[in-house]
């Protein structure tokens, strides 16, 4: 990568995966860190490497962000001004498997919480004082099944369709200000995320899968480049454009077919 235009960053979710992969390029381009999840054994762990390996600061927040008050602290840790956060890395996510009438309630509420209204609310948070430093960035973890009918994951691929549209949207808005709003939309990834959403690997489609650090850099590079979108992999890049111009009776039929295997 070039050299990054950002001195900070909070990552979220950072404590794995794709979040973990943001937080070790970030700090190779030595960018000091604020990083947010609710293990906070893996996040000291991460943060001791981190310093040692490249110098730079980290902090750690174990936080569970569904919980109000432990994304206040979030929100306040992103608006203090004597440490300006200048780019904000929205990863956290989560997911359930199966019927959506057969889940439970609470669980599927949490899903949108974290997947949506979390991303909005530390957006919301950051975006004031980015705009009136005429620079920052802001990266949205989101996926290919924003564009796609997602039986047995429903409100997950409900929740990301809200957080590109909102992602797009204010990369629109902002962008004269100098700030920087990027979707990352990721297709199958290598990072855990699956095991923890509870689906089978033979349950998912057979098609090439991208690491933590590939989606990671992807986003990284197209939010200092200042492109409003990015999608990992040369694959999804020529998938997604055919998505999104299909009949949705047709994108219905496809998922139909995939998911019924």
């Amino acid at each position: 990568m070039r050299r990054f235009p950002y001195a900070s960053a909070m990552v979220t979710g950072a404590s794995s995966g794709i979040g973990e992969g943001f937080a070790r390029l970030l700090a190779e381009q030595g960018v000091d860190l604020v990083l947010v999840a609710r293990r906070g054994h893996l996040l000291e762990r991460l943060a001791s490497d981190l310093e040692s390996a490249h110098g730079v600061t980290v902090e750690v927040l174990r936080l569970d962000l569904t919980d109000e008050k432990q994304l206040a602290l979030a929100e306040e840790r992103l608006t203090d001004p004597a440490r300006p956060v200048e780019l904000l890395v929205n990863n956290a996510g989560s997911s359930g498997s199966g019927y959506f009438a057969e889940l439970p309630a609470e669980r599927e509420l949490h899903t949108a919480v974290l997947n949506a209204v979390v991303p909005l609310r530390l957006s919301r948070a950051c975006l004031p004082g980015m705009i009136a430093r005429g620079a920052g960035g802001i990266v949205n973890v989101s996926s290919l099944v924003a564009v796609l009918p997602k039986p047995r994951s429903a409100t997950y691929a409900a929740s990301k369709a809200f957080l590109s549209s909102l992602g797009e949207s204010l990369a629109m808005e902002v962008a004269r200000h100098g700030v920087h709003v990027t979707t990352v939309h990721t297709g199958l990834t290598r990072s855990g995320f699956h095991e923890a959403a509870g689906v089978p690997a033979d349950a998912l489609p057979d098609m090439k899968w991208l690491t933590a650090e590939q989606v990671a850099r992807a986003g990284l590079e197209a939010v200092a480049e200042g492109r409003a979108s990015t999608v990992p992999g040369l694959a999804y890049r020529i998938r997604l454009p055919l998505m999104r111009a299909m009949p949705r009776s047709v994108v219905r039929a496809i998922t139909r077919r995939v998911h019924d295997r």
